[in-house]
């Protein structure tokens, strides 16, 4: 059978038809993505991609959703959209809808996930565990957290959070810099400020002053383009910092959800800062934890390379809904 798939996210919309075989297995057909700020609401992004598909598209939607699902009508944190489930339904006639936050549908992608779409970066190199529980984080236009929980038996539970916006613990003195600089515009500091793809810009310009170097006019994407690229010292310097910062958070994560089964990075900008990741002090700030540094030690931590994690776990979060439209 097949089903339509989105993922809503704060900069783009992706849509997908999934094939789900006799076995549950998934695959995507070819992704259609659209800029948010280039389409007013959702309707009008389903309408670009119906056209795509010729005007037609399958009776079942799964859509993955950068925000909170817990009520019928969905506002975004870092986009203009908002969603109401039942006009989505009376737009788009369909009858079967799945709507999960799209970290949570990362999640889901991870339960199924099989070695090839999981890249070592510490710890040790044996697979996530089949029971206890695996924590999620990526960072992107924000900072997605999710878990799941295995129950040892081949199923497994999986739960949205929205730690990203917990407090940001600053770890040594740039860190303390670095909150200061943003206090000056935000009442509370939470670790996306630190830890999303944006926030490269605020680190950029403190580490600037701290070497009394001329503040520049870079923009996130030129910053993350010279820093990774290596051309620009400043840039690779606030890249760095970057993932030292996001070492801490994921080590964080682990620690209050219980991620001792394993810990998963996800997201756009995770993948991209595959080779970065592996060089920089991630995995040392990821074990710093005082009296815990030899158990964080024992937790593999894996980038996830799947190209689209949130499309496929819609569908796989689709299917464990309407198990009667799968079978």
């Amino acid at each position: 059978m097949q089903i339509t798939c989105a993922d809503i996210g704060g900069t783009h919309a992706r849509f997908a038809i999934a094939t789900i075989g006799d076995d549950g297995k998934i695959a995507l057909g070819e992704v259609s993505t659209f800029a948010t700020q280039d389409h007013p609401d959702f309707e009008s992004a389903w309408e670009g991609f119906r056209e795509c598909c010729g005007g037609t598209l399958p009776d079942g939607l799964a859509m993955a959703i950068a925000g909170s699902v817990s009520e019928d009508t969905i506002s975004f944190t870092n986009n203009d959209w908002t969603i109401s489930l039942d006009d989505v339904r009376e737009d788009t006639g369909i009858e079967r809808l799945t709507v999960i936050n799209d970290f949570a549908a990362i999640a889901h992608s991870i339960a199924r996930a099989d070695d090839d779409h999981l890249l070592h970066l510490t710890g040790p190199e044996h697979p996530f565990a089949d029971e206890g529980t695996i924590s999620v984080i990526g960072p992107g236009t924000g900072l997605g957290v999710a878990y799941l929980y295995r129950d040892g038996k081949g199923g497994y539970r999986v739960r949205a959070t929205e730690g990203g916006h917990a407090s940001f613990a600053p770890v040594d003195t740039v860190e303390d810099a670095i909150l200061a600089h943003l206090r000056q515009h935000h009442e509370r500091v939470s670790v996306e400020r630190v830890v999303s793809g944006p926030a490269i810009v605020e680190i950029h310009q403190v580490l600037g002053e701290l070497e009394n170097r001329t503040p520049s006019d870079l923009d996130d994407v030129e910053i993350w383009k010279r820093g990774m690229e290596g051309s620009d010292d400043l840039a690779a310097a606030a890249v760095d910092r970057f993932c030292m910062a996001l070492g801490s958070v994921a080590g964080d994560v682990a620690l209050t959800q219980g991620g001792f089964g394993g810990v998963a990075i996800a997201g756009g900008l995770g993948l991209r800062l595959c080779k970065t990741l592996q060089s920089s002090g991630f995995a040392e700030r990821f074990t710093a934890k005082g009296r815990f540094a030899d158990l964080m030690k024992g937790i593999p931590v894996k980038l996830v390379t799947h190209p689209q994690p949130g499309l496929s776990g819609a569908a796989a979060a689709y299917c464990l809904e309407h198990p009667e439209a799968c079978s």
